[in-house]
């Protein structure tokens, strides 16, 4: 198995913050999986693209980075079930997918990252969601050094959430994913920027529409370095939802099905006066408020500062708090973000 020691991490994260590990792993089949060594007693984490991770000191755990690649696929009478290794880029599945005639997964084009850390997740866009299209998971479990498939209600998939972040968390690795796509396919049109499309668009043309929607917005990573939607968009009860329409009643607002309705954090941040914000070499981007950006800063908390800066300015504004979807990787592991240090808090609004 491919490793190596005292290993660089610049390029192995989107928001280009130096950082570097003791150990780093490269797995790439089940023998290897059983050859890494007994990490129970060591803080360690496990690495795809980098797209959803910030270093936020300049040491970081030992990192084991899955390189299982391929993708199968089983054509049967209703649907097509595709089978692809974690390591595969995720863009490059949708374009893939979409080439052999293999429809869903357009409204989720072009999001950064690998195939494996999507069910961690449960990414989703423009009205769709990994967990529309998931059949089963792959997962290696450290303890007992075997693989399991793990069904789709196994995995307690919720917005932005999964078994991975909590009960598995840790505790083994995803290999590969399953996905069940049905032959009998409509464009999902439902999200504001795609509802300008007609009914017959065809799945590459959603798709066509759904990068240009994101790249209008989103900045480059390899240009700009960020790591995109920083923030969760906020769910809020009925009754907070009630009190903050009275207030602002052009807030864009998505009941839910629990009766709970979830809040545009973009909008919140712009609404709070923080588009275009800028202190020192860190920033909020200016054509999307819920992108953080790096403009050249080396030290992962600049962008900590940052971020609990806009999370201050917001909840002053609205009384709802911001939780970031990025995970925050210490030495020690992943870190909560309400317990890590403000160290270089940001004081009145400063705009370049």
């Amino acid at each position: 198995m491919q490793s190596n020691h005292n290993y660089p991490l610049k390029n192995n994260n989107s928001f280009n913050i130096k950082a570097s590990c003791s150990h780093i792993y490269f797995p790439s089949n089940l023998a290897e999986l059983q050859q890494l060594p007994d990490l129970t007693a060591t803080n360690f984490y496990i690495l795809g693209e980098g797209s959803n991770t910030l270093f936020v000191e300049e040491n970081a755990p030992v990192i084991i980075q899955p390189k299982f690649h391929g993708i199968n696929i089983d054509e049967q009478a209703e649907h097509f079930l595709v089978t692809v290794g974690a390591a595969e880029n995720w863009h490059d599945l949708v374009c893939f997918c979409l080439e052999k005639g293999i429809n869903g997964l357009e409204n989720l084009a072009l999001i950064p990252g690998s195939v494996g850390a999507a069910p961690v997740q449960n990414i989703g866009a423009y009205g769709v969601e990994f967990a529309d299209f998931c059949d089963e998971i792959q997962w290696y479990e450290f303890a007992s050094k075997t693989l399991h498939t793990l069904v789709k209600e196994d995995c307690d998939f919720a917005y932005r959430e999964s078994i991975f972040k909590h009960a598995f968390y840790n505790k083994g690795l995803i290999t590969h994913v399953s996905f069940k796509f049905p032959k009998a396919w409509q464009p999902n049109l439902s999200y504001a920027g795609l509802d300008s499309l007609v009914k017959t668009s065809s799945a590459t043309e959603v798709m066509n529409q759904v990068i240009a929607l994101r790249s209008s917005k989103l900045p480059d990573p390899k240009v700009l370095p960020n790591a995109g939607s920083f923030f969760k968009n906020p769910v809020v009860s009925a009754v907070e939802f009630t009190q903050l329409q009275q207030r602002f009643p052009d807030i864009p607002h998505y009941p839910q099905a629990n009766g709970e309705v979830k809040l545009a954090a973009a909008w919140l941040i712009d609404q709070a006066g923080l588009k275009g914000f800028r202190h020192q070499e860190v920033g909020v981007h200016q054509q999307q408020a819920l992108v953080l950006v790096n403009y050249g800063s080396d030290l992962g908390c600049d962008i900590i500062s940052l971020a609990k800066y806009v999370q201050r300015i917001v909840n002053k504004k609205f009384s709802v708090m911001l939780t970031p979807e990025v995970r925050m990787i210490s030495a020690e592991g992943e870190q909560s973000f309400i317990t890590l240090n403000d160290a270089n808090p940001i004081g009145k609004l400063h705009h370049d």
